[in-house]
């Protein structure tokens, strides 16, 4: 008799299992909870743009410098600013949106460690579930800037550019902060990534890689310079179905 025929058949009366199955059941009323609260409270903040980058910067650091003009700038010409609400990058990003004239946003997501809320939050928004959250960096953002940062950083960049590159979010600016951290990642996609013909050669172009507030600004009022902020018809039934 091999191992398989030796389990017994798990069925609905299995010591345990029917606790489980309602457990399970509510923690999707709880998902099903954040997704509401998260639309309802952040519907009124576009245009927006998302800042990602990393929870370790030090605010002495020249990251964090360039983090909290770039928000300020962002928030002085209209955009409200939305980052995951911790220390660091995030930090800086809420802080300069914070002094300027739009909404600076948080959505804080609960961690075993290094995620603390900063006081620099007209709006916070706290997460249990990482997907959540993550659905509503994509669902508010008109544009990404992408500051220096760690898994967090590449794992949100990542997704984004995933999202844009099959049709599943609509095309927004991805701009990548700082040319010396950058440059090797860019380089990689184009040497290995374009050259094994895992991704195309335009792919390349859902990026910019820019060096200054200013830059980054102008490049986000150049991509919508013909359309408005908001999702066109078609994407926002794109957006619905996210």
């Amino acid at each position: 008799m091999s191992a398989k025929e030796k389990l017994p058949p798990v069925t609905a009366t299995t010591p345990g299992l029917h606790g489980q199955m309602a457990r399970e059941a509510w923690r999707i009323f709880g998902i099903m909870s954040e997704f509401v609260d998260a639309t309802e409270r952040l519907a009124p903040i576009r245009p927006a743009v998302t800042i990602f980058g990393s929870a370790r910067t030090k605010p002495d650091h020249p990251y964090y410098v360039m983090t909290e003009k770039i928000a300020r700038l962002l928030s002085d010409s209209g955009f409200s600013v939305i980052s995951g609400g911790g220390p660091g990058i995030m930090e800086a990003a809420n802080k300069g949106a914070f002094f300027g004239k739009s909404p600076s946003i948080g959505l804080n997501i609960q961690l075993p460690m290094e995620q603390h809320g900063n006081p620099y939050q007209d709006i916070s928004q706290t997460f249990h579930h990482f997907f959540a959250r993550k659905y509503m960096f994509v669902k508010c953002a008109s544009a990404y800037v992408v500051m220096p940062g760690g898994f967090g950083t590449l794992d949100e960049l990542m997704e984004s550019l995933t999202l844009i590159q099959t049709g599943k979010s609509r095309p927004i600016p991805v701009i990548l902060v700082h040319s010396p951290f950058w440059k090797g990642l860019i380089d990689w996609f184009r040497d290995t990534l374009v050259t094994e013909k895992v991704i195309s050669p335009e792919d390349l172009d859902l990026v910019q890689l820019l060096d200054s507030p200013k830059e980054v600004v102008d490049a986000i009022f150049k991509h919508y310079e013909h359309r408005g902020f908001g999702p066109l018809p078609g994407e926002h039934e794109l957006m619905l179905n996210l």
